[in-house]
């Protein structure tokens, strides 16, 4: 059974996924780097990303390679892919990650504004989706070949997927910072319908896993 899953989704204390005063300078706001200080340091996302040898080992990296296992497709927000809005205005934007982006396979962007899919380096694909969510996560099954579908953020998209009930799974980072503003996890829409599975914690951060709460009687 594909599932749709969020990894290493991390936020402040305070609830924030990103910082305030977010701009195309700035995608995650003032202070919203210090939220992936913890990734970026791990041997996962470095080989990932192209950052080299190195990085660190233990619980944090656990978390990192787990977010790669078994997917075979992403969804993300429009505000995720990059810092335009509205119409496009043409196709010279296509990312953030380069001409060879770390998915190497299918992404669907979630947008309110349609645009003819980009190809890239390694395999993936981006897709412009602008008829809903379900639209997209149908796409994204189909296209994952049996495989898990990973639910990029941003918050908004999180939320949305999370109010719709078709989140199957949830990997919170918890980082001891208070960003003070910016834009929320959960505001309108809390976790409910899920329970915690796991709860690790290493010197960095918390890890807190969420997954659909069984319904039924037994």
């Amino acid at each position: 059974m594909v599932r749709l899953r969020a990894h290493n989704i991390s936020m402040s204390v305070d609830g924030y996924m990103a910082g305030p005063s977010q701009s195309p300078d700035d995608p995650l706001g003032v202070g919203g780097e210090r939220l992936h200080e913890w990734v970026v340091a791990t041997r996962t996302f470095r080989a990932v990303h192209g950052g080299g040898e190195g990085g660190t080992t233990g619980v944090d990296d656990a978390f990192a390679a787990r977010a790669e296992e078994n997917i075979g497709a992403t969804i993300m927000g429009r505000n995720m892919f990059g810092p335009i809005r509205g119409p496009w205005p043409d196709d010279e934007w296509t990312g953030w990650w380069g001409p060879n982006p770390p998915f190497h396979h299918d992404v669907f962007v979630l947008t309110h504004h349609a645009r003819t899919p980009v190809t890239m380096d390694g395999g993936t694909t981006f897709h412009f989706v602008t008829d809903g969510i379900e639209s997209a996560l149908a796409q994204a099954t189909a296209a994952a070949g049996g495989k898990d579908v990973r639910l990029g953020g941003g918050a908004a998209t999180i939320r949305a997927y999370l109010h719709a009930g078709l989140l199957d799974e949830l990997d919170l980072t918890i980082v001891p910072i208070l960003l003070g503003g910016g834009e929320r996890v959960f505001d309108g829409a809390g976790p409910a319908g899920y329970e915690c599975v796991e709860f690790t914690a290493s010197p960095a951060v918390a890890h807190v896993r969420f997954a659909r709460a069984a319904t039924g009687t037994p």
